[in-house]
């Protein structure tokens, strides 16, 4: 049987059907995982596969089903699945059955070495740090993890404010894998235009390193054809817990291309290519642009693939040419 390879890759067009907020990560072992939310938002899926375009045909496994009351029981959102301290953990977002809008993080930790087969076990509820009285009160979602000089840290976004309100990105270090460090500090929050439509939105955070520089993108504006991609970037020697150090770009580095039939392209995830060189760039879009009724509540967000390209200055190019 011919075993896939990168070349077999059909890059931006549906790669899996109806899967949105896609994780792919590569173990040290050079296993692939696939999770990310699915149209019912009930429960968190697990592929595994030797290859990134092994994914696209695995066989996919329920690790976990929402509780049938109270917390956890209702949209459950963009799970991501990482390796700490020689441990699997998947990071999710949940509602309660009764209220499903008070969207909190919540973490899974495996039990054992292979998180398709082995048990999974509940943490709970993310947890801030005991001097943070902040963090998690209100809603929050989509918590990524990046190691940097030997400390975890993690990414996440939470709204603030009144009536529709405004979802920012905020940042700290992890205690444990369950628990934050210190203070958090806002890294980003929804400043230009293209990141206010129908709703002011910084969420999706994922992180790419290349070059001595940490690149960080996000989604913004409406979960429709307005979603897009933006980016911040820090030097590797600058202190990642200084907001100013940052520096955020101006336009977005991916947006709805109609052209391609491509629509509100988001919440990616990076992951290497199994020559450890080659960067993919892992989105969700949609082939169509009008919607009937709420965007979110639309199936047809799917998992697509992009190469990433470099620049003469040495920074991501996310585009839809191969």
């Amino acid at each position: 049987m011919k075993r896939p390879n990168a070349s077999d890759i059909e890059f931006n067009t549906p790669f899996i059907r109806q899967r949105a907020d896609p994780y792919i990560c590569r173990h040290e072992d050079g296993t692939y995982y696939f999770t990310a939310s699915v149209p019912e938002y009930d429960r968190i899926i697990l592929r595994s596969a030797d290859t990134v375009k092994g994914l696209q045909t695995a066989a996919e496994h329920v690790i976990w089903y929402k509780h049938d009351s109270g917390e956890q029981g209702s949209h459950i959102w963009a799970p991501e699945i990482h390796y700490l301290n020689d441990c699997w953990y998947i990071y999710y977002a949940a509602g309660e059955t009764e209220n499903k809008w008070k969207i909190r993080p919540y973490v899974l930790q495996c039990t054992g070495p292979n998180p398709v087969s082995d048990q999974w076990r509940e943490m709970g509820r993310m947890k801030g740090s005991d001097e943070d009285l902040f963090t998690f009160q209100d809603f929050s979602l989509d918590a990524t993890v990046f190691q940097h000089k030997k400390e975890y840290y993690m990414v996440w976004a939470e709204k603030t404010g009144t009536g529709k309100k405004i979802s920012q990105l905020y940042l700290s270090k992890m205690e444990t894998p369950w628990k934050l460090s210190g203070e958090h500090i806002l890294l980003s929050t929804p400043d230009y235009d293209w990141e206010r439509r129908g709703f002011w939105v910084n969420e999706g955070p994922a992180v790419l390193k290349h070059g001595g520089r940490i690149y960080l993108t996000y989604s913004a504006s409406d979960t429709g054809s307005n979603y897009c991609m933006g980016m911040l970037s820090i030097d590797e020697t600058e202190d990642v817990m200084d907001p100013h150090a940052w520096k955020k770009y101006r336009k977005p580095v991916l947006v709805t291309d109609e052209t391609k039939h491509i629509y509100g392209p988001g919440h990616n995830s990076f992951v290497k290519g199994e020559d450890m060189v080659t960067d993919y760039c892992i989105y969700h879009g949609r082939e169509y642009g009008k919607i009937d009724g709420n965007p979110l509540y639309d199936p047809n967000r799917h998992t697509m693939i992009m190469k990433v390209k470099w620049n003469e200055e040495g920074e991501p190019v996310f585009s839809y040419g191969v």
